[in-house]
């Protein structure tokens, strides 16, 4: 097991009139709102630490009086389109409390702020570059996950809302549940939210681009693994990177797996995830499909990747299809394929067979 199973810099790919096409059909595109390079006018800024005075890699940007009026106004503007459409009267009471621009990593995303005066409710939303990597993962997480997700494009700009929950590493680190009961459902997620990755090729699960979110019920708690993180959407070459069971950030999740969960209930909650999956891409067919046609028509990877993986995939499936596939978007649909012919699991492929 690899501490970062991703050691190059990825490639930024742009959106392209068919995918475009697609986004104005579902209402994803609009013409108003913060562009990135205006946020990047800030002319001063601040590192932030967090309680024990570490560097949280986050920094918090200053603008001069000048631009901060116009600036400011932009991101309550882009706060309504976000969550209002339009409607104005929701930012009546809102204000820009901070701009952090993260340092970490190649993205370098801006995460806004905003509170509410009259209760001094805060909520944050984020403001990145486009790329079509991340915005099919972001539609793609939207049609085959348990999640639903709000964002919009402007330009070369995408606006995400906040996902919350506890960020994984940190829960790792502070709230592994001490009863027996409440890891083995931690553990069943885990194992659920690997196979979501796999199918649908969403790589660099690592602790730090995914969350947890806990939901109190009458049988203590109720976990839900979310991925923040959609760059490495059908992009990397290596199998075991669309695996989160692989990253050692990971590994007291994994941990838990091996220690709780026999190979038969593994394999059980893996065929759950599949046909849960399964019945997201029935419901939403019309969508799926036309987003696949336009991901198998798009160059989203270098063709050495997708000539790699695609091997890869054959022999984990057992299947030589994936070997004639020459774009990301094709062994995207292969794999989905495998889902609804009810294909099985590959038992010695998993980290959790004994």
């Amino acid at each position: 097991m690899k501490k970062n199973l991703i050691s190059k810099k990825k490639a930024v790919y742009p959106i392209q009139k068919n995918f475009h096409d697609y986004l104005v059909k579902y209402g994803r595109i609009f013409r108003e709102g913060i562009r990135y390079d205006d946020l990047l006018r800030f002319d001063n800024s601040i590192a932030q630490c967090d309680e024990t005075g570490k560097d949280t890699l986050w920094s918090t940007v200053y603008y001069a009086p000048n631009e901060m009026i116009e600036i400011y106004d932009s991101l309550r503007i882009t706060y309504a389109i976000l969550y209002g459409h339009r409607d104005r009267n929701i930012i009546e009471h809102l204000d820009i409390d901070r701009v952090d621009l993260c340092l970490y990593g190649n993205t370098m995303p801006f995460r806004i702020r905003v509170i509410n005066r009259m209760n001094d409710n805060i909520d944050y939303y984020y403001v990145k570059r486009t790329d079509a990597n991340r915005i099919y993962g972001l539609e793609l997480e939207h049609i085959l996950s348990p999640n639903r997700l709000n964002y919009f494009i402007h330009g070369t700009t995408v606006i995400e809302e906040h996902i919350i929950g506890i960020p994984a590493d940190a829960f790792m680190r502070e709230n592994i549940p001490p009863s027996r009961f409440d890891q083995v459902r931690l553990a069943k997620e885990f194992v659920k939210f690997n196979e979501r990755c796999f199918v649908r090729l969403l790589g660099d699960m690592h602790s730090g681009n995914f969350v947890v979110d806990m939901t109190k019920d009458f049988e203590k708690w109720h976990y839900r693994m979310r991925a923040i993180d959609f760059d490495q959407q059908s992009y990397h070459w290596k199998k075991n990177v669309y695996l989160p069971q692989f990253y050692t950030q990971n590994l007291p999740l994994v941990k838990l797996g091996l220690d709780l969960l026999d190979t038969k209930s593994a394999l059980q909650y893996q065929r759950e995830e599949r046909a849960l999956i399964s019945q997201r891409m029935t419901v939403s067919r019309t969508r799926l499909e036309y987003l696949l046609d336009v991901m198998t028509l798009d160059v989203i990877s270098h063709p050495e990747n997708v000539a790699l993986l695609g091997e890869q995939l054959a022999k984990h499936y057992n299947s030589d299809v994936f070997r004639r596939c020459t774009r990301m978007g094709e062994l995207l649909r292969c794999s989905l394929d495998q889902i609804r012919q009810n294909a099985p699991t590959n038992p010695a492929d998993w980290l959790f067979t004994r």
